[in-house]
């Protein structure tokens, strides 16, 4: 991490303001910047690490040409304030582009804006370097190995799960392989793949993408987000059919993805056949390494505890047993009881070892799994 000097930042206007911002949190690996109206100046923080820092406050008079640039970059309407508008532009760095996702929101003294920064040096990161336990690992790379079947990766927002979808697909393209995604939107660009982006305005949905898309004689499809039962019907038919689907779901954990695919309505006939896995996942910051074994010297929230992240994962993956329950429409809690008499482990317990091993802290696995 590169420190960032908020005095220095107080001092500049507009334009050098937004610049300088965007230029430092790519140096320092930030996912996000928000700038947020208060009554009598206006919140400027970051997401470092997945923990949102403040950095400074500046005064209204300065937000009013910053949000007039970030307006007029990521092509939104200017004169509109009282609705919420969704934008995107680019900037160059270090030989590279990087993208920015623009969300408005109008709020209470004025609109407020987060910018999503998508840069490619991080998103487009091999399976080796996430930090899943060599199990974990390793299964990962059998199951996408399969010829047809139903991967589903879940977490929050933010979790990293396109991250891990795009290391997945990274490892099997140019391997004779027809690989389609379906994004909303493409965050990153992928060598030697199909990427499809969603445009609900001209109803071009999940749904209705996801059959476009079996026209095109695919192996591998990516379906960005599971959202109806139209979509997910759709996706297990798909991997019924000689196809590999990967497609994220928003779920606490990997157990729970099951019940809820079921409560929107699908055919148990259907899903328990197709289903291969459910990786469920959250990011962690992880230790300098330079102070392990010796961390009792140190303190949680000293500059330089943390110098990266990793995944905390869970994988539930779908055996015979799984597949009869899901069939009779067991609960999650027996479904959970028989996969722990088949070694599966939870966040919290791959945490433990994390936490053991000095990778990351208890605090850290406490704030992504709420223990």
């Amino acid at each position: 991490m590169t420190p960032i000097d908020p005095k220095k930042l107080a001092t500049l206007q507009g334009e050098e303001l937004l610049s300088t911002l965007e230029q430092e949190a790519v140096r320092n690996g930030i996912s996000d910047i928000h700038i947020n109206p208060q009554k009598s100046a206006v919140k400027v923080e970051w997401r470092e690490l997945g923990v949102l820092r403040k950095l400074l406050d500046i005064s209204h008079e300065n937000f009013e040409t910053v949000k007039r640039r970030i307006k007029f970059k990521s092509k939104l309407k200017m004169n509109v304030e009282n609705v919420a508008q969704d934008g995107q532009y680019t900037f160059p760095t270090a030989g590279r582009m990087v993208n920015v996702r623009v969300a408005s929101l109008p709020s209470r003294f004025g609109e407020a804006y987060t910018l999503r920064l998508l840069d490619p040096q991080r998103g487009i990161v091999p399976l080796e370097k996430l930090g899943f336990p060599q199990a974990i690992k390793t299964k990962l790379q059998e199951l996408t190995d399969l010829p047809n079947g139903l991967i589903l990766v879940t977490g929050p927002t933010g979790s990293g799960k396109t991250t891990t979808l795009y290391a997945l697909l990274s490892t099997l393209s140019g391997k004779d392989r027809n690989i389609i995604t379906l994004e909303d939107p493409v965050e990153y660009e992928l060598k030697d793949i199909i990427q499809s982006q969603v445009d609900t305005e001209h109803g071009y949905t999940f749904a209705s993408g996801l059959r476009a898309i079996l026209r095109h004689d695919p192996d591998i499809i990516l379906v960005g987000e599971i959202r109806d039962q139209e979509t997910a019907q759709t996706a297990i038919d798909a991997s019924l059919t000689g196809h590999l689907v990967l497609a994220t779901l928003h779920t606490n954990s990997a157990i729970e993805a099951i019940p809820r695919l079921l409560s929107m309505g699908i055919s148990t006939y259907t899903f328990a056949p197709a289903l291969r896995a459910v990786l469920a996942q959250r990011l962690v910051r992880t230790i300098n390494p330079e102070i392990k074994g010796k961390l009792a010297e140190h303190k949680e929230d000293e500059k330089g505890y943390y110098t990266g992240q990793c995944t905390l994962p869970e994988l539930l993956v779908a055996t015979e047993p799984i597949k009869n329950l899901i069939l009779n429409q067991a609960t999650a809690s027996e479904i959970l009881e028989t996969a722990h008499k088949e070694g599966y482990k939870t966040m919290k317990e791959w945490g433990e070892e994390m936490i053991a091993n000095e990778t990351t802290t208890r605090v850290e696995v406490s704030r992504v799994t709420a223990a």
